[in-house]
């Protein structure tokens, strides 16, 4: 990795006052003109000197050059992008006026010039409303005119999508129109803009504090709901309390703003969305770092925003798993961090495979990913996410290419921190050669493809082809087109499907049909949908079946209400042979299902699946699923739930993980009788408090030394990995600690890189020698940095937040939710630290069954079902 950066001397200039234009008159939807002024614009002269900062990373080839320091008193910290048709930039304040900057010429010296927009709308009696437009957190040139997305209240007047234009052709924006009014502001509020494919319609992305807006059609089924079946747990720290479905969202709408579609649901809070070369749109979204360590923490995620497409967040515990049929999963887990900027690099003059590419900004940790995606299916796969670019501090706030010189520009800053603007282009060898044309993965790829999006057309309207067009496909194997084929039919009217739902005999189509019709039906259909489910044979059903079985019971429930009680016997018959399951996610709706139903050993066994799990996220869902059973407690199973608090605060977790605990104790304390509740007093009274994390790698049993040759010869050829037991593999990958930090399946820590995907990237000598030896090669992606602070001590971590002049460290893997906090002030100097996060040899506590068990666990990518593992019957 080169560490290159070009710096331009004098950055600290003056602001200048630009063009300075009132708006008299404008009121949303109507156009006002404005007198315009002009005022000589702030001057910088780019060096073209190459300086590396310290502490700054890029890929080989590529050059980056610092071309405007901000000044934070003057012109505040920028958050958004666009290019305009002269290849200018236009920025804006996250808290402020918009900018427009002139770079200088690639390879040149000469001005960066900043220039203030400022737009003050008048009342019609000539009254200012607001101040002048700004606080945007999206922008984007097209239809010759400028979108303006605020975000903040008292810009404008409000929040929304605005479009400026230039009447009189003389580089001045004097109209403006509030073309879509929106509720909610801040960074949770209304973000990114983008032109669509066919440059006929807008699209904007909006984070979970964002009303709905007044929509004409809505591609996803506009009845929304909760769909929990127990109850919640509303964040312990008071986040996002009553924010309820469908969450954030992506909208589309003309430019002159009509016909406001909404195309996608179920975000927390995606900033910025981009479509690529074959129209499909992508999005980036964050997760809740205060849930790390619980079993609903999402990590941040790469989304492929289908048509109709839901992505199951749900404030506090509610978010949905990735395997509910009725939500679309993620492309791709990109761990912690905090989503900002998303762009392919079809703009920048990079060379082919980095054009092609999608570029992804993480604002706290401070660094610029890359993920290439391929068509798979009718949808895509990624690749594994590399580093292209990072720094401590670099908190990337908007990203965009400019197709006038080749290069891709990026500010950074956010919440009053020191901002500046970059610029990334290619000095290397390799020729940019032109990409290839668009295309798909061979002609199956394309009608897979082509079959989705015939069946998206039905999404957001009746239409009498839909139903015998989408009918047939809600038995292919393929996710996204079953789940496209359902919501096209959810659309019609109930009136004119019902029957073929009822009838269905096929299990996959049975199954999406009762999804369907549990979403969309009334509740006198309850009875018919458990006994269509009742009639399906479990143990015929594939794994992702039978998780979609599942769900569709509890949709019945949640939609239709608690069934009567001849009806809950019969779906207790039906699932009460089934609890516990080989699998741990059918695990986890089983007993929610058990609870709800009150099957007869519910909490007996919900009990010993809490005890005997081998990470902490599943005992804590258990432990959460416990506390709403009313019935089925005995005085010994009752000690043994609460004692299981007793010790709970040994892990570490996120800043609401302790909360979050303490609720579940006070949800079960509230089904106590009095009997029991002096009974157990000892143990009530016991604070849940953070304890010493029992990752104490010293104090674990130590078993041999492993070499990486005696690892390798242990475990290869793979036929000695072939029968050995899932749950021995899930206990060797947590005794190793690795549970800790690394993620298999949707399951484990977030602070070192996800091992779901191990085997198709590293052979099985890599994998060893990465766990002898980790100071080999520490990825930029997960390495720690050190700053030596003016008292000569030092803070060894990566940058996890910004509060104006203070840097939020974390310092500790094992509790990536504890933060230290140092003042950039303090700091005199800052290098990559040469120690991975990861201790070395961690399988000296494993015996050889036990690491036979590890790897087999790592190289089945966590699944149950791989050959390696014996039968459980």
């Amino acid at each position: 990795m080169k560490q290159i950066i070009r710096m331009a001397p004098g950055l600290l200039s003056t602001l200048a006052l630009g063009a300075l234009l009132l708006l008299q008159g404008c009121s949303p939807a109507e156009t006002a003109t404005a007198d315009t002024t002009d005022s000589p614009p702030s001057v910088n002269e780019a060096s073209g000197e190459a300086n590396a900062p310290e502490g700054f990373r890029i890929a080989d080839g590529f050059r980056v050059e610092r071309l405007y320091s901000v000044p934070r008193d003057e012109q505040g910290s920028w958050v958004s992008l666009a290019v305009d048709p002269r290849g200018r930039l236009i920025t804006s304040d996250q808290y402020g006026p918009l900018y427009r900057v002139t770079p200088p010429p690639i390879g040149e010296t000469g001005p960066v010039v900043v220039e203030a927009l400022e737009l003050q709308i008048r009342d019609a009696d000539g009254e200012p409303v607001g101040r002048p437009i700004g606080a945007a957190q999206g922008l984007k040139y097209a239809f010759e005119s400028l979108f303006v997305m605020v975000a903040a209240d008292g810009f404008g007047s409000g929040p929304g999508l605005y479009r400026l234009t230039d009447t009189t052709g003389d580089d001045h924006y004097d109209t403006a129109q509030h073309l879509l009014p929106l509720r909610g502001e801040g960074e949770h509020g209304p973000h990114s803009i983008r032109l669509s494919p066919d440059g006929e319609r807008l699209f904007i992305v909006a984070g979970n504090f964002t009303g709905m807006p007044p929509y004409v059609r809505t591609r996803v089924p506009p009845q929304w709901d909760e769909d929990l079946l127990l109850p919640r747990l509303w964040d312990a720290r008071g986040h996002a309390v009553g924010v309820l479905a469908p969450g954030g969202y992506i909208a589309s709408l003309k430019p002159d703003g009509s016909d406001v579609q909404i195309h996608s649901t179920g975000y927390r809070n995606a900033y910025d969305i981009a479509f690529n070369q074959l129209g499909d749109l992508f999005a980036y979204d964050s997760d809740m770092e205060w849930d790390i360590g619980a079993p609903w923490y999402r990590p941040t995620r790469v989304n492929h925003a289908t048509s109709g497409s839901e992505l199951g967040w749900r404030s506090g515990s509610g978010k949905w798993p990735d395997h509910y049929p009725d939500s679309t999963p993620a492309l791709v887990d990109m761990g912690v961090g905090s989503p900002t900027a998303v762009t392919f690099g079809y703009d920048a003059a990079f060379p082919a495979r980095y054009r092609e590419a999608l570029f992804l900004a993480d604002w706290s940790f401070g660094k610029l990913d890359i993920v290439r995606i391929h068509p798979e299916g009718s949808s895509y796969r990624a690749d594994e996410p590399e580093p292209f670019l990072s720094g401590s501090p670099l908190a990337i706030t908007a990203l965009r290419g400019n197709p006038h010189d080749g290069a891709m520009y990026f500010t950074t800053g956010g919440r009053n921190s020191q901002s500046d603007l970059y610029r990334i282009t290619y000095a290397g060898s390799e020729p940019p050669e032109p990409m290839e044309a668009p295309g798909f993965a061979g002609p199956d790829v394309e009608r897979l493809h082509l079959l989705r999006r015939e069946l998206e057309t039905f999404h957001g309207r009746e239409d009498d082809r839909a139903i015998d067009a989408a009918w047939p496909h809600l038995n292919h194997e393929d996710r996204f087109i079953r789940y496209a084929a359902r919501v096209a039919i959810e659309h019609q009217p109930v009136s004119r499907w019902q029957d073929l739902a009822l009838e269905a005999s096929d299990p996959r189509t049975s199954i999406e049909a009762v999804i369907a019709l549990a979403r969309q039906g009334t509740p006198e259909l309850q009875a018919a949908l458990v006994e269509q489910l009742n009639r399906l044979d479990f143990g015929e059903l594939s794994r992702p079946e039978r998780l979609a079985f599942l769900r569709a019971y509890q949709l019945i429930f949640t939609r239709m209400g608690e069934p009567e009680a001849d009806l809950r016997t019969g779906a207790v018959e039906q699932l009460d042979p089934l609890f516990p399951a080989a699998s741990q996610a059918e695990n986890r709706e089983l007993s929610r299902l058990a609870v709800y139903l009150k099957m007869p050993r519910a909490v007996e066994r919900t009990l010993n699946l809490m005890e005997n799990s081998e990470t902490v996220e599943d005992q804590i869902h258990y432990a959460k699923v416990l506390s709403a059973a009313e019935t089925g407690w005995s005085p010994e199973k009752r000690e043994r739930y609460f004692s299981w608090f007793t010790s709970a605060g040994r892990t570490r977790g996120g800043a609401s993980f302790l909360g979050f605990l303490r609720d579940i104790r006070n949800n079960a304390e509230a089904t106590l009788s009095e009997t029991e509740r002096t009974a157990l007093a000892a143990l009530l009274e016991v604070e849940i408090e953070s304890q010493a994390a029992p990752g104490d790698l010293a104090a674990a049993p130590y078993q041999r030394h492993w070499s990486v040759d005696e690892l390798v010869e242990a475990v290869t050829p793979q036929e000695k990995l072939e029968g050995v037991s899932f749950d021995a593999a899930r206990q060797a990958f947590s005794l190793g600690a690795c549970f800790a930090c690394h993620r298999v399946a949707g399951q484990g820590g977030v602070s070192g890189p996800d091992l779901t995907l191990v085997a198709q990237r590293f052979s099985v000598r890599d994998i060893a020698e990465k766990i002898v030896y980790p100071n080999t090669n520490v990825s930029d992606q997960y390495a720690d940095t050190v700053f030596v602070l003016d008292d000569g001590s030092r803070v060894i971590g990566r940058v996890a937040n910004l509060r104006q002049n203070d840097l939020m460290i974390v310092t500790d893997p094992f509790a990536p939710g504890d933060l230290t906090g140092i003042r950039r002030d303090r700091i005199v100097e800052q290098h990559p630290s040469p120690i991975s996060p990861m201790p070395p040899a961690l399988t000296n506590r494993l015996n050889e069954e036990q690491v036979r068990a590890l790897f087999a666990f790592m190289l089945s990518a966590g699944d149950p079902e791989h050959p390696f593992f014996a039968d459980p019957d």
